[in-house]
């Protein structure tokens, strides 16, 4: 008997394209680059990134009702309490993700002199890579090593 192939299956409950529905546009990620660097207040996202009040508004609204960040209410002295936005769980779950971003654009965006943000090991200083590895610890180091399966929630197509 063969395989189905991959045009059997449905993707309807595809979680990428959910992953996608919450992080998929431009502003998302780079409100969440600013909060991985410490930038977590509003004013001060919107000095250093340039996204419009509305815009970043409806993504730092969006990140908290999905759970991705929380809101600290804090208080300057003589002024009315405002929200510094901070990781979930759930948004430092999300580290590999950005960071697999940066070190693409690393490779093939980066201006002559180089890449302007790089990540490091806190411990030893050491710069950071990701690696595919499998459960049982073999080390990938062609992508083409990678194949896709149906999952346990995967669905044959009517």
């Amino acid at each position: 008997m063969t395989a189905p192939s991959p045009l059997d299956w449905s993707f309807d409950n595809c979680t990428i394209e959910r992953a996608m529905g919450v992080l998929g546009e431009k502003w998302t990620l780079v409100v969440l680059r600013e909060i991985f660097t410490g930038v977590r207040r509003f004013e001060d996202m919107r000095t250093r990134t340039g996204i419009p009040r509305q815009v970043l508004t409806n993504r730092l609204a969006g990140l908290v009702e999905h759970g991705v960040l929380r809101r600290e209410p804090y208080q300057e002295p003589g002024a009315r309490v405002r929200h510094e936005y901070r990781l979930t769980p759930k948004g430092f779950d999300l580290y590999p993700v950005l960071i697999a971003l940066a070190e693409w654009g690393n490779r093939y965006l980066a201006d002559p002199e180089g890449p302007p943000i790089r990540y490091a090991h806190r411990d030893c200083g050491a710069d950071l890579h990701l690696e595919a590895h499998c459960a049982d610890g073999h080390h990938l180091t062609d992508h083409r090593e990678i194949q896709p399966r149906p999952g346990p929630g995967a669905r044959l197509r009517p």
